[in-house]
């Protein structure tokens, strides 16, 4: 089962989006409020050297934002990263 993480804000329409082709996709992810944690955007940022949300995992591994995961959705990429991922969301 593969898992998905998306770091948001509340006020992004990108992260919006990006949650809505998971949703959409019926992917189960943990969604990390980055609006509510200054200190853990700041890691993210420091760790990633990546400014905006969402910043989209799957399996741990960064793939970075919507346009990011957009493309692996048109590409067709997007269904073999997220292989056996759980109906659902968090």
């Amino acid at each position: 089962m593969s898992s998905v993480t998306i770091y948001t804000s509340s006020y992004c329409t990108y992260c919006r989006r990006a949650k809505k082709l998971l949703e959409i996709k019926q992917v189960d992810y943990e969604e990390v409020r980055l609006d509510e944690d200054a200190e853990k955007r700041k890691e993210m940022v420091e760790k990633l050297n990546w400014r905006t949300v969402p910043m989209i995992f799957v399996n741990e591994q960064f793939i970075g934002g919507y346009d990011q995961l957009a493309a692996l959705e048109r590409s067709g990429e997007l269904d073999s990263m997220l292989g056996s991922a759980a109906p659902g969301n968090s």
